[in-house]
């Protein structure tokens, strides 16, 4: 099974969003393109992810060209609880400080109570 096929997830999640190419070089799968809104990129990057091994397959540089804020609210960004997650350790990912996790939580009370207890499988809110 080649890359691309081990990747096919990604790879559809990014057909109509991502402008660039995927291409198998050196035994790793290179994306390279753009996106128009960080909610795309983080699509993109969760469906990478779905992967265990991605952090070995994949070489990605994935700009952002701008979407403005109608872009965003129409497409909210949204995380899947992995086992191991937390809310800081998804804040860090997603929002690049993990100490912004009880924005998370705020945006997620109808579906949370307490901020250490996150279940795998849960959709949350990302601001």
């Amino acid at each position: 099974m080649g890359l691309r096929d081990k990747y096919d997830h990604a790879i559809q999640t990014a057909k109509g969003k991502f402008h660039g190419n995927a291409e198998e070089r050196d035994g790793k799968l290179h994306f390279k393109g753009t996106v128009a809104s960080e909610a795309e990129k983080n699509e993109l990057w969760n469906a990478i992810k779905t992967n265990p091994d991605w952090q070995k397959d994949i070489v990605a540089d994935i700009q952002v060209t701008g979407g403005g804020a109608s872009a965003q609210a129409a497409a909210p960004k949204t995380y899947t609880v992995k086992p191991g997650d937390t809310l800081s350790k998804i804040a860090k990912m997603t929002l690049g400080d993990a100490n912004a996790y009880m924005r998370i939580f705020e945006l997620n009370k109808d579906q949370l109570t307490n901020p250490d207890e996150i279940k795998p499988g849960q959709v949350l809110k990302i601001a």
